[in-house]
């Protein structure tokens, strides 16, 4: 079979009539295609000229080499053409055998075949995702991700936007300013920056202002943290009595008539008159008899308006006074005091309807009268009670001249004591009583004799909430922070006593050394 065009391939020529099995089928047609490489090979080798049959071994098959292509294909499209080829012209030959030889050929070849073919075809190379092309020039907005094209265009930090793109992170409006803030990788407003980052005063509710040298100074309280300009510190801005903190522009305090005001939360459990403070007296005076401290005189307690504690305070040749603000004294001398009557009624413009009667005040023994004002909190009111109580046991058990900060040091003991009672009841363990009954729990309305559930029960509201109780936090904080030497100092030294030793083992260290043990 020949052509003047195309390459030769003589069919092989089987010899014999039988096949003794599949393998030696299939040995034969891998030997076949072994074949057709080798003399491909050598005519690859072979350089221009006349074409020459080749001759492999001893089979009878003859393979005349291609000659040299001169158009531009690719070397892997011309030998796939060329294996095309050998195959077509083998099945052709299968054809014209007789029928009997065409069940010689099993599905065995036809796999090998196929797969050697596929094997041909396949890419000689891993495939792999190309990389995106990106012209010289092309910009991609950082917030759209999409093509910015030719229009116009915003660049930040090495990055690109169009300009509907550029917003503010935390209003996510576009920003349109030629100036911005910048906070990592986010852009912001100025006006939106500063009001995330610039403290607000808490009372004029306005940014606070930078001092002469360009930083931001404000107020504090060590307490609240309640931040605030310097400037109300000097302004008259309202400051509450009770928790010194300064009356917001949104809010009113409540004012009291004598040049004090209350704020709403210290107002919700506030005592106006001595009747209301009568229960929350006797139940202290039952706290010290618990602790073995009894009480045996009747000490008449009276709530006052300022002037006239002030007036007492003249009036009294004892006592050490420190603080600009005095709230509460333990008599030793014989006045008069204009005490509150009845409670004031609550009107828009502050308390009216108040009624004050005038005591005059005999001594009976060492202490004549304790006076607090009025209008403080229960908490604070038991307090400054606890505190002059003590120096009420003090005197009528004779610890005479005793310094100011041993005395004013154990009396604030005292006081910070029964707070702790109240506020966080079960933490320091306080004796029971030893007596039966007493004089003061006659008084006490029917109040028992454990001093934490007679003082729980002269709640306004049958107990605490939790704002009074934040409001006990705080006044123990008073106690424990004041930097005066009588009350802060000795406060710290009799605490630490206490502490150590014990109330009782205090107590009597300073009857015999007017000092605290160390």
């Amino acid at each position: 079979m020949s052509s003047s065009n195309v390459n030769h391939v003589s069919h092989p020529c089987i010899h014999g009539h039988v096949v003794s099995s599949s393998a030696e089928r299939k040995s034969r047609f891998m030997k076949w295609i072994s074949k057709f490489f080798k003399s491909g090979s050598s005519s690859r080798g072979v350089s221009t000229g006349a074409q020459q049959p080749q001759f492999s071994g001893d089979e009878n098959m003859m393979w005349r080499a291609p000659y040299r292509s001169l158009d531009d294909r690719s070397r892997a499209k011309k030998e796939k053409e060329e294996l095309d080829r050998a195959i077509a012209l083998s099945m052709s030959e299968d054809l014209k055998r007789p029928s009997g030889y065409n069940r010689w050929r099993t599905d065995i070849d036809d796999d090998l075949a196929r797969s050697f073919r596929d094997s041909f075809n396949s890419a000689p190379y891993p495939s792999y995702a190309p990389r995106e092309y990106n012209p010289r020039g092309y910009r991609m907005c950082n917030g759209c991700k999409r093509d910015i094209g030719y229009g116009n265009y915003l660049g930040c930090m090495g990055t690109f936007y169009h300009p509907e793109c550029f917003r503010c992170h935390a209003c996510g409006y576009p920003i349109t300013e030629h100036e911005f803030s910048l906070s990592g990788k986010e852009t912001y407003h100025k006006s939106c920056f500063k009001e995330l980052t610039h403290p607000k005063c808490e009372v004029c509710h306005q940014f606070i202002p930078t001092n002469e040298v360009g930083l931001i100074e404000y107020r504090c309280h060590p307490f609240w943290s309640q931040k605030y300009c310097p400037s109300h510190e000097h302004d008259n801005t309202t400051r509450c009595c009770s928790c010194e903190r300064l009356e917001s522009r949104n809010t009113k305090y409540v004012s009291l008539g004598d040049g004090r005001s209350l704020c709403l939360e210290c107002m919700e459990s506030s005592i106006m008159d001595t009747g209301d403070c009568q229960p929350l007296y006797h139940a202290i005076r039952d706290y010290y008899e618990g602790m073995n401290m009894r009480i045996v005189q009747q000490i008449p307690m009276l709530l006052v308006e300022r002037q006239a504690l002030n007036e007492a305070i003249e009036g009294e040749k004892h006592g050490y006074h420190h603080m600009p603000e005095t709230r509460g004294l333990c008599l030793s001398e014989e006045q008069t005091v204009t005490s509150i009557l009845r409670r004031p009624r609550m009107e828009r413009r502050g308390l009216v309807g108040i009624r004050t009667q005038p005591q005059k005040l005999t001594r009976k023994c060492e202490v004549t009268a304790i006076l607090v004002l009025y209008g403080l909190p229960r908490l604070l009111t038991g307090a400054i009670l606890a505190h002059e109580l003590m120096h009420g046991w003090l005197r009528l058990n004779d610890y005479r001249n005793l310094r100011p900060e041993i005395e004013e040091g154990i009396c604030q003991v005292l006081s910070h004591m029964w707070l702790e009672s109240e506020v966080m009841p079960g933490l320091r363990n306080v004796p029971a009583s030893t007596a039966s009954s007493s004089s003061s729990s006659r008084w006490s309305h029917g109040s028992t004799s454990t001093p934490s559930s007679s003082s729980r029960s002269t709640s306004k509201k049958g107990g605490k909430s939790s704002v009074e109780n934040k409001l006990g936090e705080f006044f123990m904080h008073q106690i424990a922070n004041d930097a005066s030497p009588a009350y802060g100092g000795g406060y710290r030294a009799g605490m630490a006593a206490v502490n150590k030793y014990g109330l009782r083992p205090t107590l009597d260290h300073i009857r015999y050394t007017g000092t605290f043990p160390e």
